[in-house]
């Protein structure tokens, strides 16, 4: 991760930080990664306990849905053009203005780098005319605090990180330390019900899509595979299941609704499988890391809103001893609540950034995680 420093110094020239940080802290967060234009005012109170004031998310899929994904360039554009008013809407019904908030934080990474840009240029435009603190939060980090914001829990918690682009098991130890136990070899879950759902002709974005008409399918009529079922080691693979999807779906062409149907029941079911086999696995090997028995597992990130999956990881969890969370279906997407909630943990520790901080396409929690064989450079 970047090394992160205080930018306001005292007359003596040593590091200081805002009075608010000795009370309550009010963080406004950005967030531009990916396909959805985000803002929202976050405080952070004395004794560690979170307040969502504001969270504004427009989403962008009518500007790419011509072209069955995002199209990096069209996001950009359409961030740009209406980051201004959302920041303006989130301080609106905040009830608050740029004078009263202690940091500004954005995402800078990983995702789009365009998109990234437009945010994190915002914030530092911000930081800068207002002499605010600035904080450039990687927006999986902000997912793995989720939690803290919706739930009051504090690390550590062993997280299962399911998004469009990502799908990692990570030690949470504490804000800042993550230890990566887990990843995917090969696509990540998000990519896989994406890919699934254009396959057999259903709107994007897939994740949706393929769990609604999941709920009307046979999940056992089509034999699919569960990757990586028992396996020592705790990583994922959906490469291979998403190409049976594909063979199946050829041998029974032209497909009927309720060959579609079945076809994303068996695909979720086969998800599942794999995925509680997977989070079995990584909680065994979470705990010997930390040396002791966890008592909480995590789930965030935009597939972390399927119902299913969550039903099947609190049954997991229970089996396990553990407790689950998960963050309201609202914040498990890409949102700027999250990214104000990071941005304050890290204030509150005086991890702030100079505004010359980067954007990063690629920013993983755990440099130091040894590559896996195989895996992306998503790993």
């Amino acid at each position: 991760m970047i090394a992160n420093q205080l930018v306001f110094m005292s007359e003596e020239g040593k590091p200081v930080l805002p009075a608010a940080v000795d009370g309550q802290i009010l963080v406004l967060g950005i967030e531009t990664s990916c396909d959805e234009t985000a803002a929202a005012v976050v405080a952070r109170r004395a004794d560690g306990s979170a307040c969502l004031i504001s969270s504004v998310v427009r989403a962008q899929w009518e500007h790419h849905r011509d072209f069955g994904g995002v199209v990096p360039e069209i996001a950009a554009r359409a961030h740009a053009e209406c980051l201004d008013e959302i920041i303006r809407m989130a301080l609106s019904e905040a009830g608050a203005s740029l004078a009263d908030v202690d940091g500004v934080a954005a995402a800078a990474g990983p995702g789009l780098i365009g998109g990234l840009i437009v945010g994190l240029v915002s914030a530092k435009a911000i930081a800068m005319a207002r002499q605010k603190p600035l904080i450039a939060v990687n927006h999986l980090e902000a997912h793995a605090l989720t939690v803290g914001l919706t739930d009051g829990l504090p690390p550590p918690y062993l997280m299962l990180l399911v998004s469009g682009g990502h799908t990692q098991l990570l030690l949470v130890r504490d804000v800042g330390v993550y230890t990566r136990i887990a990843t995917t070899i090969d696509d990540a879950l998000g990519e896989a019900f994406d890919k699934t759902a254009k396959l057999l002709g259903l709107p994007q974005p897939g994740g949706p899509a393929v769990e609604e008409c999941a709920t009307t399918g046979n999940p056992t009529r089509f034999a699919l595979p569960r990757p990586m079922l028992g396996r020592s080691e705790p990583h994922f693979s959906f490469a291979g299941l998403k190409t049976a999807v594909r063979h199946r779906a050829h041998e029974v062409a032209p497909l009927t609704n309720t060959d579609v149907a079945d076809l994303c029941a068996g695909f979720q079911a086969a998800v599942l499988a794999s995925v509680r086999d997977r989070c079995a696995r990584g909680i065994d090997l979470a705990e010997q890391a930390l040396g002791a028995k966890l008592g909480h597992f995590v789930a965030a990130g935009g597939v972390a809103a399927n119902r299913t999956l969550r039903a099947g990881l609190t049954e997991l969890a229970k089996k396990k001893g553990l407790a689950f969370h998960a963050p309201p279906l609202a914040l498990c997407g890409d949102n700027a609540a999250m990214i104000a909630w990071a941005g304050a943990e890290r204030l509150a520790r005086g991890l702030v950034d100079p505004l010359d901080a980067p954007v990063r396409p690629r920013w993983p929690l755990d440099s130091e995680a040894p590559k896996v064989r195989g895996a992306g450079v998503k790993a």
